[in-house]
């Protein structure tokens, strides 16, 4: 989301308790959940070093202001108005697609509920103006974008918000070409001991991980031990 609607008051009573630094990291936060589309990842020093503030002071403004998840840190409000957003995308996209709202013609005669306009043409069955012009619907096997993701889907080890993911997977128009830079990443990110610790804990949701482009991470090898570059 590049853009989202800020109530003053409503912030101001909610943060009224904030310190300047925690009320800035608030803030920052709040930046990333909407740009990022999903929760806060649950790696708080990676997060620190992204909002450019102290990791003592994001954790703490993380467990007053944010609900802890296995997908991450999630904020009620921030879901409720990324859900909105991409409703009304949907209409529009919708109302697109059957080429917007048609135009009457000055002096035209308006269609009503109970009498819609009739059109007669040579040698054809009248039809009326709001009659929708009869399409050949895909099969969603047909989209190779649902392919594409079936198969990131596949190999992604955390199996968590499959609708976000799939929502920030179109976002990304990911190509075979980006796919299997995608699956070989996933695959080299899977040996680390930042994925294997914990029993995976601290695997990046799916969305996360496709929004914040994290397969463009770098893995480099210390000793015995993987790192990926960014997440410490």
């Amino acid at each position: 989301m590049n853009y989202f609607q800020f109530h003053i008051g409503d912030y101001k009573s909610a943060t009224s308790h904030l310190s300047n630094e925690e009320d800035l990291a608030y803030r920052r936060l709040l930046d990333m959940y909407y740009d990022s589309e999903s929760p806060i990842p649950l790696e708080t020093q990676w997060v620190a070093r992204r909002i450019r503030m102290d990791s003592d002071v994001v954790s703490l403004v993380l467990k007053d202001m944010f609900t802890h998840t296995q997908e991450g840190w999630r904020h009620t409000r921030c879901d409720q108005v990324i859900a909105d957003y991409h409703e009304m995308a949907e209409k529009n996209r919708a109302n697109g697609r059957k080429g917007g709202r048609k135009k009457n013609p000055v002096g035209s005669q308006v269609a009503t509920d109970s009498q819609p306009i009739v059109k007669a043409t040579i040698n054809q069955e009248p039809i009326t103006i709001n009659q929708e012009p009869v399409t050949t619907k895909e099969k969603p096997q047909d989209k190779p974008a649902d392919v594409l993701f079936d198969e990131f889907w596949k190999a992604y080890p955390k199996k968590q918000g499959k609708d976000l993911a799939k929502t920030s997977f179109a976002k990304r128009k990911v190509s075979k070409e980006l796919l299997q830079q995608m699956l070989l990443s996933i695959d080299q990110q899977k040996s680390t001991d930042q994925w294997k610790k914990d029993g995976g804990q601290f695997i990046p949701a799916p969305a996360t991980w496709l929004n914040q482009g994290r397969w463009q991470d770098e893995i480099t090898t210390i000793g015995k031990t993987n790192f990926m570059a960014g997440v410490l």
